[in-house]
């Protein structure tokens, strides 16, 4: 009878082993079969059989038009109609006009010297202070034609989506000296009918000489504290047939030289003497590739070892090493179809913001990848 009872409990104990050895193996196979979803960088990843959106994903839908990663590691993400986003210590945080925003669309993101964030909105300016955010509406017309440089000031696009108001009066832009928003004309006034043709369109960039540039529809402004550059349609010798400016991205390279991207015509290069029409130069017109062109160019950046790449909408992402020129595309894993803005990160890596869909992309040295 003790001899019976002993083989029931020991086959108790096996069949309860292999059941416990059953179940071991299968959360084994489960879990190894999520991982690769997880390490695709996937917005959602599958935890206890529940999905959770990946905090490390923007949550914006409209497109990503302007990055800044501040001097205490913040990184922001202006969209084309949702506000901005703030990515700290790996969460997001969203503002909106709700919170101060003078505008839903952010343009443009810059640190002044003092750490306050400032944010160039397709209709006014706001500011970041680490606590709130605050429009500002305060503005100097007294001095219009006072043109001066100083190193810690920033510019801002006049306070209409496009155009100018009849304060402004004619297109130009604010300075900004810490204090006061004083605007500036362009010295060049617009012909009738043509009022929208110089206003900004890209962020201005201070080149290594310190001098200024602004993009607009209709030219590339430059200024070094005395004197202006105007590369426009008759310095170019752009007609109805070879088309039009329609700027929508300046670049100051390694080199000095000034790439200017539009949508429309393509790319020139101008280094401080003459300027050359470079997407003719590389037939990369529609009408030369029947596919894939070099001519809606909405964004210009130049990685560490000095290529410079230009993001298109509908064309993907180009790179140019000096010499020849790669198309990177969907089939490369760069999703988005319309690239507004390239950054570049304090560790020198690009970052792609796009729209079609919404997201920032880095290139691994072989393909894209989704980073935010």
């Amino acid at each position: 009878m003790t001899i019976k009872q002993n083989k029931k409990y020991q086959l108790t104990l096996i069949s309860l082993f292999f059941v416990v050895l059953t179940y071991s193996c299968s959360n084994k196979r489960q879990t190894k079969e999520e991982t690769p979803a997880v390490q695709a960088g996937n917005n959602v990843r599958f935890m206890n059989n529940r999905a959770e959106i990946n905090a490390m994903r923007l949550k914006f839908t409209t497109g990503v038009r302007s990055i800044l990663e501040d001097s205490n590691g913040n990184i922001w993400f202006g969209s084309d109609q949702e506000g901005v986003g703030l990515f700290h210590k790996g969460e997001f945080k969203y503002f909106t006009v709700e919170n101060g925003l003078s505008d839903n669309q952010v343009r443009n993101i810059y640190e002044d010297e003092n750490g306050i964030i400032w944010f160039e909105g397709g209709k006014g300016i706001s500011s970041y202070n680490g606590l709130t955010i605050n429009p500002h509406k305060e503005r100097n017309y007294s001095l219009k034609d006072e043109w001066k440089l100083n190193d810690s000031d920033l510019w801002f696009k006049g306070d209409e989506t496009v155009g100018y108001n009849e304060l402004e009066g004619y297109p130009g832009v604010y300075q900004y000296n810490g204090q006061t928003f004083s605007y500036r004309t362009f010295p060049v006034k617009p012909k009738e009918g043509e009022q929208n043709y110089y206003s900004v369109t890209t962020p201005y960039i201070k080149s290594k000489n310190g001098n200024l540039w602004f993009g607009t529809y209709g030219a590339a402004i430059g200024y070094n504290g005395s004197d202006f550059v105007i590369i426009d349609n008759d310095y170019l010798g752009l007609n109805d047939e070879t088309g039009f400016l329609h700027i929508r991205s300046i670049m100051e390279d390694s080199k000095g030289n000034l790439w200017i991207g539009n949508n429309g015509i393509g790319v020139f290069k101008y280094n401080g003497a003459k300027a050359i029409h470079f997407t003719r130069q590389q037939k990369l017109k529609k009408e030369d590739t029947n596919g894939n062109s070099l001519e809606r160019i909405f964004a210009i950046g130049e990685d560490t070892l000095e290529n410079i790449w230009f993001g298109t909408v509908e064309s993907g992402v180009w790179r140019y090493d000096g010499k020849s020129l790669t198309n990177f595309t969907k089939e490369d894993g760069l999703e988005s179809e319309h690239i507004w803005t390239i950054y570049k990160s304090k560790q020198g890596e690009l970052w792609f913001g796009g729209a079609n869909p919404c997201g920032v992309y880095v290139f691994n040295g072989r393909s894209f990848e989704r980073k935010y």
